[in-house]
């Protein structure tokens, strides 16, 4: 959770570390989730926080498109923040993805300024 006085708890950061054997391999993508008022009947918004080039991920905002995402497009209350974050990892590692060039890595790329955190998701 970003807010541990948030009581809601809708505002989530994740962490992918890029897999093995793809162009994604060795970095680390911070992701911001938003969970509105009808969650977990509807899916959390998901943001990469970071320039990152997939298929399903808008390249000039960093969201992740629910209509080329399916754990988002056919979401169900069931899944939970971790299954996003696995599942997009493995998206990484689709053929359509694990090749495509990526922008360089460093604070130009970056959307938005990192700020501590008080809870984080990490995938490995």
């Amino acid at each position: 959770m970003d807010d541990a006085d948030d009581i809601y708890m809708r505002s989530w950061t994740g962490t992918i570390i890029g897999p093995p054997n793809t162009v994604h391999e060795g970095r680390i993508y911070q992701l911001k989730l938003f969970c509105d008022t009808d969650y977990p009947d509807k899916p959390p918004t998901v943001r990469f926080q970071a320039r990152v080039n997939m298929t399903c991920v808008n390249q000039e905002t960093g969201m992740v498109d629910p209509s080329r995402f399916p754990m988002l497009g056919n979401w169900r209350r069931e899944h939970t923040m971790e299954d996003i974050l696995i599942s997009l990892k493995k998206e990484m590692s689709a053929p359509q993805n694990r090749r495509l060039h990526q922008p360089h890595e460093g604070n130009d790329d970056q959307r938005v300024e990192q700020k501590g955190l008080a809870i984080r998701c990490v995938i490995m």
